[in-house]
């Protein structure tokens, strides 16, 4: 079992940054790649960005060039950059982990509220 702890959620106002973080309870080694998703009320969950075992990153169009999405290893942590924040970004933002057994394991979400 792969526990994922998130944080770093909050209030931001339009214009803004933050920077999620997600710590997963096992070596990098067992995992193959690291996503963010997000959902706002009434939505479905959307993938926001992805990073593979070997670094490639991949990006939902609704967040290319505001997001980044980085991993540091030794920590077993993604991170998630966010800049230039919208209000449409207002969500629950998720990460997701895929592990080298083939299996995925989400955290419990951290909010992001962005308010004018």
């Amino acid at each position: 079992q792969v526990q994922l702890v998130e944080s770093g959620g909050g209030l931001v106002q339009p214009g803004g940054s933050l920077r999620l973080s997600c710590a997963a309870s096992v070596s990098i080694f067992n995992i193959n790649a690291m996503r963010w998703y997000r959902q706002a009320p009434g939505n479905q969950r959307e993938f926001l960005a992805s990073i593979a075992s070997g670094g490639t990153t991949n990006y939902a169009d609704s967040v290319k060039g505001r997001f980044t999405i980085s991993r540091d290893n030794a920590k077993s942590t993604v991170y998630l950059q966010m800049s230039s924040l919208k209000p449409e970004d207002t969500a629950v933002y998720y990460c997701n982990v895929f592990t080298t057994s083939g299996r995925d394991y989400w955290g419990q979400g951290t909010p992001v509220t962005v308010f004018s």
